[in-house]
């Protein structure tokens, strides 16, 4: 089995992307490989965050690894808050104060269009990959719901009534963006084991 390590200790996130991606490859978080470290994330664009993760732990490592960074992006705010959306409200990275500013700042405003979107970077066997995920909705006026994480509470996927964080994370892997990106790296994974085997 394939192991890789996430270059992340968001136990959430680990949770959500080994039950995206299912069995066929260990996902172990950063602590589980026993690495400690806070990764800065100073750019303005997913790919070059994701990709600077990524290749920090590599460099610590020399194991397979991957990393991904999501933003919310909102349409009202011209994409924002973006490669921003963890540290909105500020740097203790707090969800629900993150929440409360985007609901204000959006509180006369009819355009609620929203995406989620992930980008993951791999590297494996040296090379360096990226596949994205987008989830559209819009943001909702209210939280709803307990579970998820994030702007979870506020953000309604296209096609659900109900927000991320009113769902169980089955009903939300059908819409989610990580769970888009974690598909695109299993089926280019499945196809490296399928093209060693051959070889």
């Amino acid at each position: 089995m394939i192991q890789l390590i996430f270059a992340t200790n968001n136990a959430h996130k680990v949770e959500e992307i080994q039950l995206g991606i299912g069995n066929k490859i260990s996902v172990i978080s950063l602590r589980q490989a026993g690495i400690d470290i806070d990764i800065p994330e100073p750019y303005d664009t997913l790919e070059a965050n994701a990709l600077e993760k990524a290749q920090t732990i590599y460099g610590m490592s020399k194991q397979n690894c991957f990393s991904e960074d999501t933003g919310l992006e909102v349409q009202a705010l011209e994409g924002g808050p973006g490669v921003k959306s963890a540290r909105y409200a500020g740097e203790e990275k707090n969800s629900d104060k993150n929440m409360d500013k985007l609901l204000i700042t959006l509180s006369n405003e009819l355009n609620r269009k929203a995406r989620f979107r992930t980008v993951i970077s791999l590297i494996f066997n040296e090379n360096e990959y990226l596949f994205e995920g987008i989830c559209d909705g819009q943001i909702i006026g209210n939280k709803r719901g307990s579970n998820g994480f994030g702007y979870d509470a506020v953000f309604l996927p296209s096609g659900s009534n109900r927000t991320f964080a009113e769902m169980e994370m089955a009903e939300k892997n059908k819409f989610s963006h990580r769970k888009k990106a974690a598909d695109k790296l299993v089926l280019f994974l499945q196809e490296q084991i399928r093209l060693t085997r051959t070889t």
